[in-house]
């Protein structure tokens, strides 16, 4: 019954996932192409990938914006969650044994040890992202059930991942479930609040644009 379950979700579902990203994400970034050039021409004219690059640079730079620097706690948390984040799931040994099985293809994987604790960092960092979604009124007051749904589908496959792994409660239950979770995420990217994954640089080198070529201002 296990393995039966197990070769579903591995199988047909992930591929489900797979598809729904990579499809999703396409059409996300050529329909907001195309939104802009209906909607807002001027936002594309004066457009420029220095300005972009610029702004990007600065904003995947830790305390390099006025932002960050306004907030370290929050700066610290942010950039261990989003590192952690993209690390675990691309350099764990037990996925990359996964895309070798399907393609054949391999790479470097993180030690046990440091993907361990990096995936109590990103659990970690998601529960300081919820105390002050409850603590802080600024952020109390903004925050909707999106933004709940959201950071329990960005950390479900980790919670679930470093539960399977301790072998904490059932380990055949935890690790369907974390298979499950983790095509969730897929699946949630290109579509809710997780589509600043594939979005976040054209924001970025729009609102760059704007502030140094329009109103001759850094946004940073």
């Amino acid at each position: 019954m296990y393995n039966s379950i197990y070769d579903v979700v591995t199988g047909p579902l992930a591929w489900f996932g797979w598809a729904v990203f990579i499809l999703g994400s396409l059409y996300r970034m050529a329909s907001l192409y195309s939104e802009a050039k209906k909607k807002d021409v001027s936002s594309l004219a004066y457009v420029k990938a220095s300005y972009g690059f610029n702004s990007i640079m600065h904003w995947i730079t830790p305390f390099a914006t006025l932002g960050w620097k306004s907030n370290p706690a929050m700066t610290v948390a942010t950039f261990a969650f989003h590192i952690c984040l993209l690390a675990v799931p691309v350099f764990l040994g037990a996925h990359i044994d996964l895309w070798y099985q399907w393609f054949g293809v391999s790479w470097v994987a993180l030690p046990d040890t440091v993907a361990d604790t990096m995936t109590v960092l990103v659990i970690l960092a998601a529960a300081f992202f919820a105390y002050r979604r409850i603590a802080v009124k600024e952020v109390a007051f903004l925050t909707t059930w999106k933004d709940w749904m959201t950071l329990i589908i960005a950390v479900a496959p980790f919670l679930t991942g470093f539960l399977a792994y301790h072998q904490i409660l059932n380990y055949q239950f935890m690790i369907v479930l974390h298979v499950i979770t983790g095509v969730a995420w897929l699946v949630f990217i290109p579509f809710g609040r997780l589509s600043h994954a594939i979005l976040g640089w054209y924001s970025r080198v729009y609102i760059g644009s704007e502030f140094q070529g329009v109103r001759h201002c850094n946004d940073w």
